[in-house]
């Protein structure tokens, strides 16, 4: 008898076969037993008849309790009313483990308590389909890449230097020197840049942030390509068509998954590009005028980010921030020195940035007066600079989150589910 996931249960019909799980639920019903079953890949109802009331496999079954470990034995036969079309005439039930007083039972709990207990939380049905649409959302973003000719560059996760900004470091102790986990791996990403002519990398990115609101995680994934002679417009025209992948991608293989969340899908289908495109000094009034507080020359926070995921049904592109509020490497506007070459990507329905990015600047004396501008000490940045003087070159990319992009397709209001295991301002257990 072979073994079988529930997930390939539909190839194997009028077969005998065993699945391996968990117990979901249980249900008695006169001389029938009903046993869900659940294996990581779905979940499959497995049915118990006999005429006998001490039959064995009826005294099995009475042992179970919710995420019992078995193995479950008999025949897959075809049942439209059961999840997946099939259900399982059970033969046999091997019982692992008995679970005794599972914590998270079939009533509502708060959230504090979900958190504390994340490690089974993640088994609940809800849980499980953000986090197979997070799955399905890293696989297109690799294929996108991959598909396209980038090469996968795996950057440092130790740093001797700050990308975003001295502040949101986290320091550690590297032997006799300090070293910081890595906000974003675009530096290095610049010189494999220069090797390779376009690359990305894809990992971990953390953010000492004291932030409590709902967009925010300590610890986050990020992808985030980079291409040697690309200007602010390509970098636009590669996250617009990186977004529509994605969606694309998430609609056909996850759509049961979203119904499970019970996410409308009709405004993920109605995305088309292009997309709107707007400038911050075009966007700024808007923002006035919808009861932002913000001044000229602010940057955006949590209102502003909704207020503009707001304005549109697609996601929207701000362009051309005032230079002051953006990272050091980024290049001025030939034409207004005082604005960044930058983008932002603001998904709709008050999901705020997924993409930030835009054009670097490659002149050597401007990178190096900026670091000086931006109070950074030029000696871990000397290699950064090395970049512009030996054969220097135009060059974009952009960073995407992961949990953002989750969250906003999987109509999510908080983005600590989308992760596994998230690192918030007053968590990290599990």
């Amino acid at each position: 008898m072979k073994w079988v996931y529930i997930e390939d249960l539909a190839s194997a019909r009028d077969q005998d076969v065993e699945i391996r799980g968990w117990v979901y639920n249980t249900r008695s019903s006169g001389r029938i037993r009903f046993l869900l079953v659940r294996d990581g890949t779905g979940i499959v109802q497995a049915t118990i008849f006999s005429r006998e009331e001490n039959d064995p496999l009826f005294e099995k079954f009475d042992a179970l309790t919710q995420e019992s470990s078995v193995i479950v034995r008999g025949r897959v036969r075809e049942d439209k009313r059961a999840p997946g079309g099939v259900e399982i005439g059970v033969s046999g039930i091997e019982i692992i483990q008995i679970a005794k007083d599972y914590p998270i039972t079939p009533k509502e709990h708060s959230t504090p308590f979900l958190m504390e207990h994340r490690h089974l939380w993640l088994r609940s049905r809800k849980q499980h389909a953000v986090l197979q649409v997070r799955a399905e959302v890293i696989r297109a973003i690799r294929g996108f890449f991959d598909d396209r000719g980038f090469r996968l560059m795996d950057t440092p996760i130790l740093t001797p230097s700050a990308c975003e900004g001295t502040t949101t470091l986290f320091e550690t102790k590297y032997f006799d020197q300090s070293a910081y986990l890595s906000q974003s791996g675009q530096l290095y990403n610049e010189a494999t840049a220069a090797a390779f002519g376009k690359v990305y990398c894809f990992g971990p990115a953390f953010r000492a942030e004291k932030s409590k609101t709902r967009r925010h995680l300590i610890e986050f994934w990020m992808v985030e390509p980079e291409v040697a002679f690309a200007t602010l417009e390509d970098t636009i025209a590669l996250g617009q068509d990186l977004v529509l992948f994605i969606l694309e991608r998430v609609l056909k293989r996850r759509r049961a998954d979203l119904a499970e969340l019970e996410r409308d899908a009709a405004p993920l289908e109605a995305i088309a590009a292009p997309f709107p495109r707007l400038t911050y000094d075009e966007v700024f009034p808007r923002l006035q005028e919808k009861g932002s507080e913000i001044k000229y020359g602010d940057d955006f926070g949590a209102p502003e980010e909704t207020i503009l995921s707001d304005l549109y049904a697609a996601p929207v592109c701000i362009t051309h921030f005032p230079a002051r509020i953006k990272a050091f490497y980024m290049q001025p506007d030939e034409q207004r020195p005082d604005l960044a070459l930058g983008v932002d990507f603001f998904a709709p329905e008050g999901y705020g940035e997924i993409i930030g990015g835009g054009q670097r600047i490659h002149d050597p004396d401007l990178l190096a007066e900026r670091i000086r501008e931006h109070g950074l000490p030029p000696e871990p940045y000397q290699w950064y600079i090395d970049l512009r003087k030996y054969g220097t070159f135009p060059h974009s990319g952009f960073g995407l989150g992961v949990e953002r992009v989750v969250a906003w397709l999987c109509g999510i209001k908080h983005i600590r589910e989308t992760i596994p295991f998230p690192r918030l301002l007053y968590r990290i257990y599990p």
